[in-house]
């Protein structure tokens, strides 16, 4: 599953190397892309590709722009196979990396192809991304390597009862892996090389998708496990209040 958003030029190239390398490994498989209300040519390019490729390619179109989130739960609700993978469409993610998640899927349900040291993301966007880790790490008591990638592999069964939770915006794999780990799943990370976009700009606005991911974190725990959140910040509160008393005193 791939949401596209003014794609044209990194899809004429990713798609057809993405199909080519699957097709080579098997003929069970196949891509949805699905075009976000693109406001340049890539709904054209897409359908060429369809025509190109008819009995791998499908593609889904939004009227108007709903965002990340929406996209892939439109792609993951297309999806007919029994494990779903979803990437980006930039170029940074090969494909040469998808066996390395599918082997893992039995016995994990999530498999996360997590960004190495070595990713050349912007400095700030590095450093927002590991306190996301962290933070989300000691909300679920489980160690979270990468909270944000959106290359990922999933029993398709199982996400499906957390489509209705998906965000419209970049919060959708935020939310798919705090939901897995809080209800129990199995859900294992796997280090990848990402590299740079091949063409065009994120469309991730930092500050507001940052208080995108803090909420949905906050969402999920509160979800799943509430006193994780109020447990602590009672405490704190009763602390504030013998303090109180006893300057009082």
């Amino acid at each position: 599953v791939i949401p596209v958003f003014d794609e044209q030029d990194s899809i004429q190239a990713f798609i057809p190397k993405l199909i080519e390398f699957l097709a080579a490994r098997g003929p069970d498989f196949e891509v949805i892309a699905v075009d976000d209300g693109s406001r340049d040519e890539t709904l054209k390019v897409l359908k060429q590709l369809g025509m190109r490729y008819p009995d791998r390619l499908r593609v889904a179109h939004h009227l108007i722009n709903r965002d990340n989130g929406a996209s892939l739960r439109t792609g993951l609700r297309l999806a007919r196979g029994d494990i779903a993978v979803t990437m980006d469409a930039d170029g940074q993610h090969a494909p040469e990396d998808i066996p390395r998640l599918l082997e893992l899927i039995p016995p994990y349900d999530l498999v996360v192809a997590s960004r190495t040291e070595a990713y050349p993301g912007i400095w700030y966007r590095n450093l927002a991304n590991g306190f996301y880790n962290r933070f989300a790490s000691w909300l679920t008591r489980a160690e979270i390597k990468d909270l944000t990638s959106g290359f990922r592999a999933m029993r398709r069964s199982v996400v499906s009862h957390f489509l209705p939770l998906f965000p419209n915006g970049f919060s959708a794999p935020t939310t798919t892996t705090m939901a897995f780990l809080k209800a129990g799943y199995n859900v294992a990370f796997v280090p990848v090389h990402v590299g740079q976009r091949t063409h065009g700009q994120s469309k991730i606005r930092p500050w507001e998708d940052g208080a995108r991911f803090l909420m949905v974190i906050l969402r999920m725990i509160m979800l799943y496990d509430p006193l994780r959140i109020f447990l602590p910040l009672g405490l704190a509160l009763f602390g504030l209040g013998l303090l109180s008393w006893a300057a009082g005193v």
